[in-house]
């Protein structure tokens, strides 16, 4: 059974200020392909920026916005962010 942080989730079901691994994309393959020239591709890191209208991501040294359609298309897992001890 997968954990809360291994559970895949849309994009726009994140908190702004997360950074999460892009793990399937589920629009049409055009769609898809698109997603993955801009940045979006499987495995890719992305940090939430803002969630309103539409979604504000880091990606790729840029900031790249999308519509909450599309936002809804890309399932993603949580970054669990491991610090160690001093």
């Amino acid at each position: 059974m997968p954990t809360a942080a291994e559970a895949l989730s849309p994009l726009t079901k994140v908190r702004a200020g997360c950074v999460v691994v892009i793990k399937q994309l589920t629009a049409s393959p055009e769609t898809n392909q698109r997603l993955r020239e801009m940045g979006f591709g499987e495995e890719q890191r992305v940090k939430v920026v803002t969630l309103q209208n539409n979604v504000l991501c880091q990606v790729c040294n840029a900031r790249l916005g999308l519509s909450a359609k599309l936002a809804e298309s890309i399932l993603v897992q949580q970054v669990v962010v491991r610090r160690l001890a001093a």
